[in-house]
């Protein structure tokens, strides 16, 4: 069964100093894979002359995709502790990017796994962040006589209309929170007299 996650609502920035080296964290939203590289391929850009530019994503939740790049750092010394902080902090739809200046002193593989991870959490502990609970598409396919009334309370209740299609019928493609699956099909007839098509889909996530 999919659990909640928390996901950052925006951009939050956060620098630490460490025996004279700075980790600057950078911790955004990331819907897809591609938005989680284009952000650290951006910072990458941003702080071309840094160190390293080290970096871990989580996109969805528990079962979604993870990836961590040490970029030069000793592996497993960098990525993969900024990826272990997202997980243990339960965060999900997120990237997050260190970037190091090397201020000098070397700080060993236990120093780096530390400074790595703490410049995640203290940004973490920052950020304004969002709950997102399991929730599941359902696809509702109804005639045009009554298509009109049930956009207009589909668009006014808690659930999310993400498509609407017009053909010899109009379906709508309605996410609905767990919490809510058993009760929306008797919702969906009352509105329609029982003449709408309820059918479930894949499973996402929404906003608490």
């Amino acid at each position: 069964m999919a659990e909640p996650y928390l996901t950052p609502e925006n951009l939050t920035e956060h620098e630490i100093e460490i025996r004279r080296s700075r980790f600057i964290c950078a911790l955004a939203p990331a819907g897809s894979e591609e938005e989680a590289r284009a952000f650290v391929a951006t910072r990458k850009g941003l702080y071309a002359d840094a160190t390293h530019n080290c970096s871990a994503y989580v996109v969805g939740g528990d079962q979604g995709a993870r990836r961590a790049d040490d970029d030069g750092e000793p592996g497993g010394t960098a990525g993969t502790p900024m990826l272990e902080t997202l997980l243990r902090r339960g965060m999900g739809d997120v990237v997050a990017v260190v970037t190091r200046y090397f201020g000098g002193v070397k700080l060993g593989a236990g120093g780096l796994v530390r400074a790595y991870g703490s410049a995640v959490g203290k940004t973490l502990d920052l950020a304004p962040l969002a709950e997102m609970v399991p929730a599941r598409t359902v696809t509702v396919t109804v005639d045009h006589v009554r298509a009109g009334r049930l956009e207009n309370d589909l668009r006014a209740s808690p659930y999310e209309v993400r498509e609407v299609g017009y053909g010899a019928e109009v379906s709508f493609l309605v996410a609905v929170r767990e919490r809510d699956l058993a009760a929306f099909p008797d919702w969906v007839a009352t509105l329609t007299s029982g003449d709408a098509k309820v059918e479930p889909g894949e499973a996402v996530h929404l906003r608490a």
